[in-house]
């Protein structure tokens, strides 16, 4: 296809290429850069001539009518320092042009659209040979190794902590969760989970989910039992026992996510590159996505099963299950760039947790009895679990939502791999 389409004549004209209507004149007209149009007019050019009653009208052509050239300017960035038509077509996609669009531009897709525009686009030649190249992500032995830290450092605070009693043992807990903290974050500032955002705003959050973990069931226990001075004084695991297997099982969880992130980035990739068209790559790439999800759930049901019975611990299936898939997609989604929505799905689940502890706590001030009755009734149901299930499980399945809308755009993989 001819890369100018300066020459496109006026509706009626012979020449032609294809339907033309009163919208696409206008449309074309506005998105025009008046600086080509005066560049073009050269003076003296004699005026166009007008046609008079009973004259056939002379087509005349538009100088300043080229679509592709008036899109470029106005991603003009985005063409200059592209370096694979893909990168533009991904640009084009995140700024709402579809291959309906496209046609406008006398194009059959974006990405037949991104290729003329990749062709077109003015470059450095010094500068692009040293761009680097939209290549398939590749395994590298930094994050796979930073990956197998946060499960070792927890096993061994969870050692330590049956170990140890007392002073100690609290000790053990605190120099433990620092060390794991400081794992999980150096595991995830690098490889297929790795993010740009530097500020964390989901922290706090992210913490309280896996101190409910830990903490929360034997907590809602004792307050839905009448309070902690129902719990037995003796009791081995302290006051409010801890529940270490979750916790162990999601830190060594960490391993599967970075190969089911990458395995998902590596195929999406070389999906991107076949595909033709913005909606064959969506269909393609969603049960990716799914098979990704699925893989990283099956790894941690199994993980959780070995350490409960190396541990001696009751099975958590429900919660662990709903906090890992919770986890796992908000993290995916923030290396993707779509921060936003994890944020607030994260703020709901851990609200709804706190809620509920605070509901059972409030009951026991005169006359607020009634406050307790719908937490209540869920622990009468479904036992303490039924609580973080039901949150992690509706954030989890928000979010799944989210991300087969989101994680299936070309704009969401063809990004240049960072350094």
């Amino acid at each position: 296809m001819s890369s100018g389409l300066g020459g496109l004549d006026r509706p009626g004209a012979p020449t032609s290429p294809g339907p033309w209507d009163e919208r696409s004149e206008g449309w074309l007209t506005a998105e025009s850069d008046a600086g080509e149009r005066t560049a073009d007019a050269q003076p003296g050019t004699p005026a166009t001539p007008t046609s008079t009653p009973g004259t056939r009208p002379t087509p005349t052509r538009r100088t300043g009518a080229d679509p592709v050239k008036a899109l470029m300017h106005r991603h003009r960035d985005l063409c200059e320092r592209a370096v694979d038509p893909l990168e533009i077509a991904a640009g084009l996609e995140a700024h709402g042009i579809t291959d309906r669009t496209a046609s406008r531009f006398l194009h059959r897709d974006v990405f037949s659209l991104a290729e003329e525009m990749y062709a077109r686009a003015p470059r450095d030649a010094e500068a692009a040979p040293g761009a680097p190249p939209l290549t398939t992500p590749r395994a590298r032995a930094d994050w796979i190794l930073l990956t197998l830290l946060p499960g070792a450092l927890c096993a061994a605070a969870v050692t330590a902590l049956h170990l140890t009693h007392g002073e100690s043992r609290l000790i053990a807990a605190a120099a433990g969760a620092l060390a794991v903290t400081l794992a999980v974050r150096a595991a995830l500032a690098r490889g297929p989970l790795a993010t740009t955002d530097h500020r964390h705003p989901a922290t706090a959050r992210v913490s309280w989910l896996v101190a409910y973990a830990l903490l929360g069931e034997g907590l809602l226990r004792a307050a839905a039992s009448g309070g902690p001075d129902a719990l037995p004084a003796g009791a081995a695991e302290g006051p409010w026992p801890l529940t270490t297997a979750p916790a162990l099982a999601l830190t060594l969880s960490c391993v599967p996510a970075a190969w089911c992130a990458h395995f998902l980035a590596v195929r999406a990739r070389r999906k991107l590159s076949s595909s033709r068209a913005l909606e064959e790559f969506a269909t393609s790439a969603k049960p990716l996505l799914l098979g990704a999800f699925t893989l990283y759930l099956c790894a941690l049901a199994a993980l959780l099963a070995l350490v409960t019975t190396a541990l001696d611990q009751p099975a958590t299936y429900p919660q662990t299950l709903t906090l890992g898939a919770l986890l796992f997609l908000c993290r995916l989604l923030a290396s993707h760039g779509f921060t936003h929505a994890p944020v607030l799905v994260l703020t709901a689940a851990a609200s709804a947790e706190a809620t509920a502890l605070a509901a059972l706590f409030a009951a026991r001030l005169p006359g607020c009895a009634w406050l307790a009755t719908p937490v209540q009734a869920l622990v009468d149901t479904g036992g303490p679990a039924a609580i973080p299930t039901i949150a992690c499980g509706t954030a989890a399945l928000t979010l799944l939502l989210h991300a087969t809308r989101t994680l299936t755009r070309a704009s969401a993989h063809a990004t240049r791999d960072q350094p």
